[in-house]
């Protein structure tokens, strides 16, 4: 038989090895499962990005860029500021109507094609970007019913909003690419860590102190990822792009990510706490149901008989 001593320390660093390896996967395998599951789905995308419809940063983005890119083609001659203006007041009108909602899914719906392209394939021109032609045929057609003078006139071409340009990708592409292989799998491995740490160890309390400080340690550097990768996003924006509606767009696809480090957080830290002040409780418990285990009584003593 080995040695009791040799197989506990063994236990314990083997115990130790997962904690570690189960704190390590809780940032990669969150991101993993949110590169194959909801950016690598086109519904759930949609669903993501349906919300910006409503954000006022957002809306002044789309209002701008459409407006542009009418007046653009309209030549009024000497009308041209106050037909702009008329213009530009009726696309920020369009913005806030549930028109503007079924026009904006169906935009990133197409979108969505775009962003995979962007993240999976190399070399200039895979921008991120957002078609905005639906929305100027709508209100082409509105601006037409209304009468307003040179709507008839108004193209309905390609007209993009570039979201991310693919030049600032070049890092992110090559990780995204490896996540999307990992996928569901790093968080299947991650709690399947935490669980054999516990399994293992001699001690299963101090084991359960450890895995809810790893998940814990683990979370936050996934929280601190997703600000980082927010800060590195918005330093890529193009120029004429709003920051706010850079800002919102990020915010709303990686809701996710932050919405799983603090859970995770907040269940690693009530693990953690919880089972020491399990152990604490049980200490302070114990001799007063127990009592003094009794010592050993040494040869020659008074309580020989």
């Amino acid at each position: 038989m080995g040695n009791p001593g040799f197989r506990g320390r063994v236990r314990s660093f083997l115990s130790a090895v997962l904690i570690v390896l189960a704190a390590v996967l809780v940032p990669l395998g969150a991101i993993a499962a949110w590169a194959k599951t909801k950016i690598g789905s086109s519904d759930r995308y949609v669903a993501a990005m349906a919300p910006l419809a409503g954000n006022r940063a957002v809306r002044g983005e789309v209002a701008a860029k459409v407006t542009d890119a009418i007046v653009r083609n309209i030549d009024a001659g000497p009308l041209q500021a106050p037909v702009a203006s008329l213009i530009g007041g009726a696309v920020r009108s369009f913005t806030t109507t549930s028109a503007f909602q079924d026009v904006w899914n169906t935009a990133n719906r197409a979108a969505h094609a775009s962003v995979l392209s962007a993240l999976t394939h190399n070399g200039d021109g895979n921008d991120v970007r957002i078609d905005l032609a639906p929305a100027i045929r709508q209100i082409k057609t509105e601006l037409e019913v209304r009468g307003v003078p040179f709507a008839n006139e108004i193209p309905v071409e390609h007209t993009d909003l570039t979201v991310v340009e693919s030049t600032k990708l070049g890092p992110v592409r090559t990780v995204f690419r490896w996540l999307r292989r990992v996928g569901v799998w790093g968080a299947v491995v991650c709690l399947a860590a935490a669980s054999g740490a516990v399994a293992v160890a001699v001690r299963h309390r101090r084991a359960l102190i450890g895995v809810g400080t790893g998940l814990a340690v683990g979370a936050a550097v996934l929280h601190i990822l997703v600000a980082v990768g927010r800060s590195l996003t918005l330093d890529g924006l193009p120029a004429d792009s709003d920051p706010s509606a850079a800002g919102a767009v990020y915010d709303a696809l990686t809701d996710f990510l932050s919405t799983a480090a603090w859970a995770v957080l907040a269940f690693g830290l009530a693990l953690a706490l919880g089972a020491w002040l399990t152990g604490r409780l049980w200490k302070r418990g114990r001799p007063a149901a127990e009592g003094p285990r009794p010592g050993p009584v040494r040869a020659g003593s008074p309580d020989q008989s």
